[in-house]
């Protein structure tokens, strides 16, 4: 059924490198479709490299990459790539939290600081002079709960999704034990933010292990997810994407190579990102979910439980297009300003765009341009993997936006 590698090879950039493409897809032209159209973002320059994959909830339906895994040495990207994934962790650490929920030992609408005392002397930032640094705190009207922390519900935020937090600089004695004041009495908004990484330290708290080691028994053993680790072991080194970024000091030239390169180690892992992966293991992840919680004989999750994860948990509340406050992330326009809700863990779509994914869909993406969505309506869900700053780049988004297309075209052409 599936047709042979296909190899491209084509120069960029002063050093002419060579960049090397390959795709496995169904025999099908919407295979062929995607093929050339990710092809085509690699050779316009747009993105230096990509891999893809569409799945149903029985198997794999399209799998590709183009181009290159480094700017700098030109050498190829593979399938098997291994990528940090960066916020597309917070939903593994979503099913983690969530399978301690199922079995009893949290609560959604329990206080975190049940469980992480650090939170009890929460506060909430009543006033901010930015000229002054000065800023007034008092106490929050409610303390945040699980399911606050599961929604970006609970009043945190992020450097580069708040000025305030950019520029707040804390008194003596001040402490901000997951990276500031809460912007806002928990559940009265919706904030993109450190939360999940609250979400991580529970899981820790309740299940008395790390982070990583309770992803490797409860979730990646399970599942197969033999390419997925916050720590890549070095013999896997070399299969990992460089990390690169857009040049320039507002992020909008030619990508280059960051400096330094990171570790392939991680001190602390954090719930809130960290995870290295490939398309292949991510996609065994987005497939366990179309299918209600197993895959291939595992179950990780009951299937009411994905069931609620799906649903939106912060009723009226809207999730709003952020403006970024940092050149690493352009502003979050993927976003349906207003009108997308938020489930336990994921963003959910509430629109239908022709040709793209249904109402009640799940997505997130992580800040190097790795993205996902999950569609149980039509019981398919994609994965596209790209690796450079800044977050939301328009290329990228436009790439992914493209691949998206064409995963619909090959379902609907087989159907």
């Amino acid at each position: 059924m599936n047709r042979m590698t296909a190899g491209i090879v084509f120069s960029i950039g002063v050093g002419a490198a060579a960049l090397a493409g390959s795709a496995s897809a169904q025999n099908s032209p919407g295979g062929a479709a995607l093929d050339s159209s990710l092809r085509a973002a690699v050779e316009a320059k747009d993105v230096p490299g990509v891999v893809a994959l569409v799945t149903n909830r029985e198997r794999v339906l399209y799998q590709g990459a183009f181009g290159v895994a480094d700017v700098a040495t030109g050498r190829p990207l593979t399938s098997d790539a291994l990528f940090r994934i960066a916020s597309m962790t917070k939903p593994v650490t979503s099913v983690a939290l969530m399978q301690l929920v199922e079995q009893g030992r949290i609560g959604l609408d329990d206080p975190a600081e049940k469980y992480l005392p650090e939170l009890a002397g929460v506060k909430v930032l009543e006033s901010f002079d930015a000229a002054s640094g000065d800023y007034k705190l008092r106490a929050p009207a409610r303390p945040p709960t699980v399911k606050h922390f599961l929604t970006h519900t609970s009043g945190l935020a992020y450097a580069f999704t708040s000025a305030i937090w950019r520029d707040l600089k804390p008194r003596p004695g001040d402490t901000f034990p997951f990276g500031g004041p809460l912007l806002f009495d928990p559940g009265e908004r919706w904030h993109y933010s450190t939360s999940t990484d609250v979400c991580g330290k529970l899981v820790e708290a309740v299940s008395g292990q790390k982070l990583e080691d309770y992803f490797r028994e409860h979730i990646f053993v399970p599942l197969k997810m033999n390419d997925t680790s916050y720590n890549v072991p070095e013999a896997k080194g070399p299969r990992l994407v460089a990390q690169q970024q857009r040049g320039g000091e507002r992020m909008d030239g030619a990508i280059e190579l960051q400096k330094p390169q990171p570790p392939l180690t991680i001190a602390s892992p954090i719930g809130g990102g960290g995870l290295a992966s490939t398309a292949d293991d991510y996609g065994r992840f987005v497939r366990m979910l179309l299918n209600g919680g197993t895959l291939d004989g595992a179950r990780v999750l009951k299937a009411e439980t994905v069931a609620l994860m799906g649903q939106n948990h912060i009723g009226a509340v809207s999730v709003p297009a952020l403006k970024s406050a940092l050149p690493r992330s352009a502003d979050f326009s993927f976003i349906a300003d207003g009108r997308d809700k938020w489930g336990l863990g994921f963003l959910i779509t509430t629109d239908q765009v022709p040709g793209k994914r249904s109402p009640g869909s799940l997505s997130w993406g992580g800040i190097n341009n790795t993205f996902f969505w999950v569609d149980p309506a039509r019981g398919i869900a994609g994965v596209i993997m790209m690796q450079y700053l800044p977050f939301a780049d328009a290329k990228a988004l436009a790439t992914y936006d493209t691949f998206e297309r064409g995963a619909y075209q090959l379902v609907n052409a087989e159907r």
